[in-house]
């Protein structure tokens, strides 16, 4: 899975949980400064990353995310995805 399938994936997910149009949504648009996600909404975001990607995201590294571009990248590593740019 490419970093372009993953954030394609991440949009979809945030759309979803946050009721924000998909075209909204950007590598730097902020979690809650901009698409007004509270922690509840943060912890729902994480919990559908996982379960969509398979993945698991330990807390320390939640505290780090603030940008749309932070989660694709971390799923991205998680998972060894290659760009395809």
């Amino acid at each position: 899975m490419s970093s372009e399938e993953i954030f394609e994936k991440v949009r979809e997910i945030i759309s979803d949980k946050l009721g924000v149009e998909i075209d909204d949504i950007d590598l730097s648009s902020d979690l809650t400064e901009d698409l007004g996600a509270d922690s509840l909404d943060l912890v729902d975001l994480v919990m559908a990353f996982e379960d969509e990607f398979g993945i698991k995201v330990d807390d320390e590294q939640i505290e780090g995310i603030s940008v749309v571009g932070d989660i694709v990248n971390y799923i991205a590593k998680v998972l060894g995805a290659e760009d395809e740019e």
